[in-house]
This record gives C-alpha cells, structure tokens and sequence, in this order.
C-alpha cells in the first residue's frame, strides 16, 4: 500500500499532474477532500513550448514547476511519484508502481501519448514531442547533426545531417519548423560558419490538403505563406509512408535523405488496465457522460486528453488542447465540492477560446471566437497568453526575460549537447 494516512476526509485521487490534473488539484483546495496526487513525474510541465526547448530557444527548467512547491500550503494534500498500472474498480483501489491506494473518487487525468499509426520505423527513427525528455533527446539529436555535418566530407552524408523532416501539420508541427526556420536564419551562420551558404533544409509533411486544418482556410494558408518565406517547404496532401534511418518514404514514391524525422503527427490515450475494452475509443481515450464520468462507473472521472465526450457542436468528441482540459478540470472541482454539500452537479459545455499558432518573429496566426488576425499582434498576443498560463512568477520571468534577450539580439541560450555517458 502507499503510505497515505487516513485523515477520516473522502479521498479524492488524481492520475497525472498536466493541465488537467494540476488544475482540478488546485481547485479542491479548502473543499473538504483529502486529496492524493499519482505522477511519474515530479514536476508539471508546460507543453505549449515545447518546441522552444527543442529549438534551443528555452531551458527546460524554463517551462518545469515542482509539484511539491505548488501544493506546499494545501492542507491534506499528498504526493506520490509513481506510475499508474491497473484499476480495481471493485475494491475502488487504484495499483500504482509505488504500491494501491484506495480512493473515494478516482480522476484520471493522465494524457496521452504518441500514434505512430502502427509504423514501428517511425516510431524506432523518429524523434517525439510529447515529453519533456524527449524534447531534450531531440534538441541533442539536432545539435549533434550540426556538429557531425562539419565533419563529413561526402555531400550525400552532410545533406542526410542537415535536412530536417516534420512529420504533421498541426499547431506543434507549424512551430517547432517556424522555430527551426528562425535559428536556420539568425543561428547557424553565427555558430556554424563553414554551413552559411550550405545550411539545414526543413521539410514539413502534412497528409491532408493544408496545414493547420482546425484553423480557417486563410489562417492555414497564411501560416504556410510564413512557412514558405521563411524557407520552409512545405508539402501538403503528402503522406509519409515510411522510413528507415536515413531516409523518410513520401507518397508518390518519392524520398528525402535524413536522419532527423520530428513526428508531431497523432497522439492517442495511455490505456489503464482495469477498465473494460468497452469504455475505450480505438484511440485510447475513455468515453465518459457529460459529468466526465467514466462510462458506467460513478465514482471514476476522466478528464483531459485521455477522456472522449461528446456534444451538439463536438460530435465526434472535443479536441485534445490544453482549454478543454482546464474546463473540464474546472467544472470537476465543483461537482465534487457539490457532492460533498448534496448540491446538484453541472453538465460540462465546452467554450471555444480560440486557436493560435506562431511562427517566429513577428509572424503568428490567431483566431478568437469573434476576430481572426495575423502578422505582428498575433504573435504578442501568442506571447502574452503562453507567458501568463506559465506557473509561477520565477518561470515567468526567466522566460519573458530569456523572450527580450532573443528579440533583442537575435541570439538563442541553450545551444548545448547534454548527453549522458555512453552517448558520442
């Protein structure tokens, strides 16, 4: 068992500390619950950016905050660093790597993680962004590219290090290449001389007819407009078919030599054992009522990325960004202090906030619910939004300080290969 004591409060266990579960967390304080706290990590992490550290554009510890010293003044509140296993829903007790711990409500909020698409070569040669310790694996990988390309005297060899392939169109594909495109301009000619006239080529792969595709036609188009000025090629209704490890396989019947694939191209739900095959989308995401409870449970929720609810506008379920974890997060938090007080509980509606999606300097496009706009003020609005959802005054700080430095001198901070012992 995990040692938790009993302070004789309905307990209320939460699975995973991302978006949705830091703030349903955050949410139940002073409610009346015990509430526990299952990560595998210690820290929460800011995906939004990402590629920023992937880029070498922010440290990670940038975008990182201690779970430990966002919960240290919540009373009754534990946390255990373990990896979730398995449910017993009939003994209402969750099995974790750290030991079972029984709950009174259950909230599995606990992400997702990469689709492949059943490709074992994608997943066995390419480079994900989903985790804070891939990004890093990644940023390694590129620099190390750099570095080898100098050392290679065949052309052939040095193209296979410099060409960089993004494999997907949305939001994160769109700006990790606009990030890459920005450093390939103001970086590379400074650190890497010898590649001034002869530097990294970045290609950005989406399958289906435009990128950006739960944007506007205008918005899409003028992201790839950016895109394309600033020296991205961008292939739209171009599907990847394969690859090996020096080479991406692109429909129709064509070939681009690297050893840099980045797949930001589906995600699907970290599946718990447990719970009926039933309950799951062929995704992985668990289907819940308009409560987020877990179908045909009463006491297990699911929030996040890892739930699948539907309503009138989203019949085929909400999409996987950080807003429709917050509000489900939200209304969550008050239905259970409703519980506790027999109080009636509040169906969940989704309220679109808008999409954006920046691609460097002064290059962004935004949509809001009733104004779309582009260029220069998208992208301070991008920076004010990201900036503000950081937790924590220190990490907001070091970033918009790290953001004035790099607009100022167009110089990026963390251009370091971090390896541990064994790697060249």
């Amino acid at each position: 068992m995990l040692n938790i004591p009993d302070s004789g409060r309905k307990r209320v266990v939460i699975a995973g500390c991302g978006f949705a579960g830091l703030t349903v967390a955050k949410k139940l304080k002073n409610s009346g619950y015990q509430v526990v706290i299952i990560d595998k990590h210690n820290y929460h992490q800011f995906p939004p950016l990402f590629y920023q550290v992937a880029s070498a554009g922010l440290d990670a510890s940038s975008i990182l905050f201690p779970l430990r010293k966002i919960f240290q003044d919540h009373n009754d509140y534990h946390i255990r660093k373990a990896e979730v296993r398995s449910i017993d829903t009939e003994g209402k007790k969750l099995v974790t790597s750290g030991g079972t711990i029984r709950y009174d409500y259950l909230v599995l909020a606990h992400g997702a993680t990469n689709s492949f698409f059943g490709s074992a070569q994608m997943q066995q040669h390419s480079k994900a962004m989903k985790t804070i310790a891939e990004v890093i694996d990644l940023r390694n990988n590129l620099l190390m590219n750099f570095e080898n390309a100098l050392t290679v005297s065949d052309d052939a060899e040095r193209e296979k290090f410099l060409n960089i392939v993004i494999i997907g169109g949305g939001p994160s594909g769109v700006e990790i290449a606009g990030a890459l495109a920005e450093m390939n301009k103001h970086i590379i000619p400074k650190d890497y001389p010898e590649l001034k006239t002869n530097g990294p080529k970045i290609f950005l792969i989406e399958a289906a007819d435009r990128i950006l595709n739960m944007m506007s036609p205008k918005s899409s188009q003028k992201a790839r407009e950016f895109l394309e000025k600033s020296g991205v090629s961008v292939l739209v209704g171009t599907r990847a078919t394969g690859c090996d490890e020096n080479t991406v396989f692109i429909q129709p019947g064509n070939s681009i030599k690297t050893n840099m694939i980045i797949w930001t191209a589906g995600i699907k739900g970290n599946v718990i054992d447990g719970l009926g095959n039933e309950v799951y989308t062929k995704s992985g995401r668990i289907i819940v009522d308009r409560y987020n409870r877990v179908s045909g449970s009463g006491d297990i929720y699911a929030i996040g990325d890892i739930c699948f609810m539907t309503e009138e506008k989203y019949p085929k379920g909400h999409p996987q960004v950080a807003q429709v974890a917050i509000q489900q997060a939200n209304i969550l938090a008050r239905n259970l202090k409703s519980k506790l007080k027999g109080k009636p509980e509040k169906e969940f509606h989704y309220t679109d906030l808008g999409s954006m999606a920046t691609i460097g300097r002064h290059l962004a496009v935004v949509e809001l619910p009733f104004v779309h706009f582009q260029g220069i003020f998208g992208w301070y609005v991008w920076m004010f939004i990201h900036l503000m959802g950081i937790v924590g005054v220190r990490n907001k700080l070091i970033i918009f300080v790290n953001w004035a430095w790099k607009y100022i001198t167009y110089d990026q901070s963390t251009r370091l290969i971090l390896r541990p012992k064994g790697y060249s």
